[in-house]
């Protein structure tokens, strides 16, 4: 897989995700992306006019909480049910 600069922007973040934000978790994460960079993409599928976060909603925050526009990620294919 290719690693890419996704516009954080335009990640949409499934609600049951959104439920499972951890606080503390996003804070340390921030204060080690600080000190070593994001050292593991996020994992998004691509839907109409955004991407679907996968995988990796805490290192959002903790970007976004860093005041960063742009994260780097993977696009993986969405799961045929």
């Amino acid at each position: 897989m290719r690693i890419i600069d996704v516009p954080i922007e335009k990640i949409y973040v499934p609600t049951a995700k959104r439920k499972g934000l951890d606080e503390d978790k996003v804070l340390a994460l921030a204060e080690d992306i600080l000190e070593n960079g994001q050292t593991k993409p996020i994992y998004v599928r691509l839907g109409k006019d955004r991407y679907v976060l996968v995988e990796g909603f805490h290192r959002v925050e903790a970007l976004k909480m860093l005041g960063e526009t742009h994260i780097e990620g993977n696009i993986v294919q969405a799961r045929k049910g």
